[in-house]
């Protein structure tokens, strides 16, 4: 395994930043060791929220998916009332993990460090209403720790890796932040058997599409999520990435993964089929909506740096007969 020695973010002092991700329970370890926090909480016991403590977490986890994503938003109007609410409890867990690292002031490490405490903890602080939501849905659907775990390892992946090496590289962590939400997803809808797998594409999919449309955000950052194997194909170094560059080079490049992403949305879509039929246009909206955005970044010459792709709700909403009649034909 590669390493590469860079400053932490956590310490201010030198680690070695893998080349290569971790198993999900040493990733996590590796945070904590970052930080003087024991990654375990303990198993005190507390009292269920009142029911109106619940409604109101609920609310401001609609709130959140309202204000930050208005696709997912869009897209789970189709659900059920119950598995609606649920959802966007997951999604407002995931925004507000991100947010952890991302926003952070001072020290991302130990932010996100004490959020997995919090997270993996059986009682939720009352003042925090996503995770009073969220440990509700989980309690509710029996949704299992070692996929929260993978899904917490993936953003703290961001503390510790900034280069992948390959695309082998960046499908694991696409898996942890984006398919494992896709599989807590069907364990509050439901499925048929075999269904996991298409899961797994089409979630690798939604990520790759937002790693396309951030280039220029995430570089903003220092972080370029874009296979270092890849940028050598097309002759381009991180730096570049880095700097902004916008040539021949990097269209092709970007029209290169485009075409990955899209090749991962049609093999995901007959997956659609093994979810309950309550479920399958929500699930299909949301796969075809997003799947819109590459067709933006196309429209806008591949140009990632200065042009933010995004549907508009009109566009959303002319793309819905099309959705539905494809949903439909599935059985």
């Amino acid at each position: 395994m590669t390493l590469k020695t860079v400053p932490s973010l956590a310490l201010g002092a030198t680690v070695a930043r893998l080349a290569q991700p971790l198993p999900a329970e040493e990733q996590l370890a590796l945070l904590f060791h970052l930080t003087d926090l024991a990654p375990h909480p303990g198993t005190d016991e507390w009292h269920p929220h009142p029911p109106h403590a619940i409604a109101e977490a609920y609310a401001e986890c609609e709130r959140i998916i309202r204000r930050h994503s208005k696709s997912f938003y869009f897209s789970s109007q189709f659900l059920d009332v119950e598995k609606r609410r649920a959802v966007r409890a997951l999604y407002a867990f995931c925004r507000t993990t991100d947010d952890t690292v991302d926003l952070a002031t001072d020290d991302p490490a130990r932010a996100l460090a004490a959020w997995v405490h919090q997270a993996r903890g059986n009682a939720p602080a009352h003042h925090n209403p996503v995770l009073v939501a969220w440990h509700d849905t989980r309690a509710r659907y029996g949704l299992p720790a070692a996929l929260v775990d993978e899904l917490l390892a993936g953003v703290a992946m961001d503390l510790t890796i900034q280069r992948y090496a390959t695309f082998a590289d960046l499908w694991l962590y696409c898996y942890r932040v984006a398919s494992v939400v896709g599989l807590l997803v069907m364990g509050i809808t439901g499925h048929a058997p075999g269904a996991e797998p298409y899961a797994i594409k089409l979630g690798v999919a939604l990520q790759l599409t937002n790693i396309l449309r951030d280039v220029g955000e995430d570089a903003q950052r220092g972080r370029v999520y874009l296979p270092q194997e890849d940028l050598e194909r097309f002759g381009l170094t991180a730096d570049e990435i880095l700097a902004g560059v916008l040539d021949e080079r990097f269209r092709r490049l970007m029209r290169f993964e485009v075409q990955r992403a899209q090749r991962l949305y049609d093999e995901s879509w007959p997956g659609i089929a093994l979810l309950p039929p309550e479920s399958r246009l929500a699930i299909g909206a949301a796969a075809r909506v997003y799947r819109g955005i590459l067709d933006k970044l196309a429209a806008n010459g591949y140009d990632a740096h200065t042009r933010r792709a995004h549907l508009s709700l009109r566009e959303k909403l002319a793309r819905l007969p099309g959705i539905w009649w494809d949903v439909r034909k599935l059985g």
